[in-house]
């Protein structure tokens, strides 16, 4: 198993929760995005920097994951890819996409979307708060627990 993190967007203490995952399991994981980032000193931790581009980092993550892999990201597109070749993703606030919710979620992106287009302000996401960062420590750590 390795773990994939679409890290142009995900919160720093997502990624350092899964930093401390990373060690501690001494499972691979991968951020990649298409700026520069620091990753702590570690055997288990890696990035990867794309070129700039619309998806330019989502395809990479897709090019590169494999069925069982895991994907920590908020694009609900990302995930239905990881989706349909076998990965399991999670997004930043804890919430596992599965089979049985992403076509849901999509429908849904593509409304708030269409919405946007119309300019209607739909406003975003709250913060990350304290909760949603436990929702997603229990996730995780439920999900490597399960398949290390």
């Amino acid at each position: 198993m390795h773990i994939w993190v679409d890290a142009d967007a995900c919160p720093v203490v997502i990624k350092e929760i899964l930093f401390r995952a990373a060690e501690r399991t001494q499972i691979q994981t991968t951020l990649i995005a298409n700026h520069a980032m620091r990753i702590p000193p570690s055997k288990f931790v890696n990035f990867y920097q794309v070129s700039a581009g619309f998806d330019v980092a989502d395809n990479e993550i897709v090019k590169r994951l494999a069925a069982g892999d895991l994907v920590i990201t908020g694009d609900i597109p990302l995930a239905s890819e990881a989706i349909n070749k076998g990965a399991i993703a999670l997004n930043p606030r804890g919430d596992l996409y599965t089979t049985e919710n992403i076509k849901a979620r999509l429908n849904m992106r593509d409304f708030m979307e269409t919405l946007r287009s119309t300019g209607v302000d739909t406003g975003g996401p709250p913060p990350i708060n304290q909760k949603d960062r436990q929702n997603f420590a229990n996730q995780l750590d439920r999900y490597l627990t399960q398949n290390s």
